[in-house]
């Protein structure tokens, strides 16, 4: 066990922890709903420190991230537990069904590190889970990479607190933030979580000017009305135009199975109402078409050709378009 960051003791031994949004209130010798994190005689543990419940070589492109790096691969790293109770989660094994046991194989940032090292990653992705609720293991290991000039990526819910998010701003150099739905209802229902929490989580990402990509499964009959969508969209654009918007589809899983699978229809229609809401990159996930390469947002030509997760062309020069010059936003492009 690792003593927690983000904290405060009260009466009683109680606890109030102050990592994620969800604020809390454990008393002594209770866990939080990440189900990770221990009040042990008003101190508070996390019980994840250095314990891999899976790490893989990744393409980045699979986090969704497609303007960090392209084509460059990434070592994922996960522990157990998560703070939200999605009914669709495709890893609930791992992120909620663990029983209360803290599984997981000895893995140190120091060998995260090695590992990434080895296999020539680009980055490090805290993924699989929600990288939140393992945060003192991923804040160790993404200072080491750092100094290693390996690059950190969250791939998170959003429900992170905003003090959590500075703390580690000065060595995470990207996220994937799932933005569900527009909607507070869906958020209640379907996530167990607060929609305002994470528009406020995703506005400080983009204030500290870590880079950002939303992704957003879209659900049959949950969250793909136009004029849901159209406001995502809009969200998007006020942050920014260059900010990518990955639009996913749906298979049933876990506890939502009463679904159908997202229609391809659906994913184009979507892709539209991004594109007329003024963003610069829109794509479509979990479906093979040509939503998944880059095009110049100026001139409107191929620059990434992209299948499955992977590059098979990368046309960029220098961060610009090799045909009209202009500038392809993200890192490492």
């Amino acid at each position: 066990m690792k003593e927690a960051m983000f904290y405060e003791p009260l009466e009683d031994l109680r606890i109030r922890c102050n990592l994620c949004r969800h604020q809390c209130l454990i008393i002594e010798g209770k866990r939080g709903i990440c189900g990770v994190r221990e009040n042990n005689k008003g101190i508070l543990y996390s019980l994840v420190y250095g314990k891999s419940i899976s790490h893989g070589v990744d393409p980045i492109e699979k986090k969704p991230l497609y303007h960090l790096y392209p084509g460059s691969f990434s070592l994922s790293l996960a522990t157990v537990g998560c703070n939200f109770r999605c009914l669709h989660c495709q890893n609930y094994q791992i992120s909620q069904e663990f029983q209360g046991n803290i599984l997981g194989d000895d893995f140190p940032p120091e060998k995260v590190v090695a590992l990434a090292k080895e296999y020539r990653c680009k980055s490090i992705s805290y993924t699989y889970t929600e990288p939140t609720i393992f945060f003192e293991y991923a804040f160790d290991t993404a200072k080491l990479a750092h100094e290693k000039g390996i690059k950190n990526v969250f791939v998170t819910n959003g429900y992170i607190a905003s003090e959590a998010i500075e703390k580690i701003s000065p060595f995470l150099d990207a996220a994937n933030i799932d933005l569900k739905s527009f909607r507070k209802e869906f958020y209640r229902k379907i996530c167990g979580a607060d929609l305002a929490e994470v528009l406020d989580s995703i506005e400080i990402f983009k204030k500290l000017e870590i880079w950002i990509e939303i992704t957003t499964l879209v659900i049959p009959n949950q969250n793909d009305s136009d004029e849901e969508l159209r406001e995502i969209a809009e969200f998007i654009k006020n942050l920014g135009p260059e900010v990518p918007w990955h639009i996913s589809a749906f298979y049933p899983t876990y506890k939502l199975i009463d679904q159908p699978r997202t229609p391809v229809t659906t994913l184009r229609r979507a892709r539209d109402i991004g594109i007329e809401a003024g963003l610069k990159y829109v794509y479509e996930g979990n479906v093979s078409s040509e939503a998944e390469n880059t095009y110049c947002h100026k001139c409107g030509r191929l620059i990434i050709e992209r299948r499955g997760f992977h590059v098979r062309k990368n046309n960029i020069i220098n961060s610009r378009c090799p045909y009209c010059q202009s500038l392809i936003d993200g890192v490492g492009m």
